[in-house]
């Protein structure tokens, strides 16, 4: 299993910004496909963002243009920059390893506690 650490949430006004970061406890170039989740209250974790170990990355429609996900192999450190942010990017954020499955893209380790971002209207 690895170990994910999310941090960098808060509290923003509607059109500020927000980078968050995530440490795992091991080299993530091996884990290959890296996702931020978000889950806002009474929904579904959902994914938001992924990005390959060679940097090719893929956006959600409702995300796309405003947020930037980036890696850091060396690190073990992957980031989620969100730009103009909106209320309804009110959730807790959460990173994942994931592979394409039979249903979609699923999540391979345990969640970490994730981080909270708020944007005020």
């Amino acid at each position: 299993q690895v170990q994910f650490m999310e941090s960098g949430g808060g509290l923003v006004q509607a059109g500020g910004s927000l980078s968050l970061s995530c440490a795992a406890s091991r080299n993530i170039y091996d884990l290959n496909v890296m996702g931020w989740y978000r889950q806002a209250p009474g929904n579904q974790r959902t994914l938001v963002a992924r990005i390959s170990n060679t940097g090719a990355s893929n956006y959600a429609d409702s995300v796309k243009g405003r947020f930037t996900i980036s890696r850091d192999n060396a690190e073990n450190t992957v980031y989620l920059q969100m730009n103009n942010l909106e209320p309804e990017d009110t959730a807790v954020y959460y990173c994942n390893a994931i592979r394409l499955g039979t249903w979609g893209w699923q999540p391979l380790h345990s969640w970490g506690q994730g981080t909270q971002v708020i944007v005020s209207s």
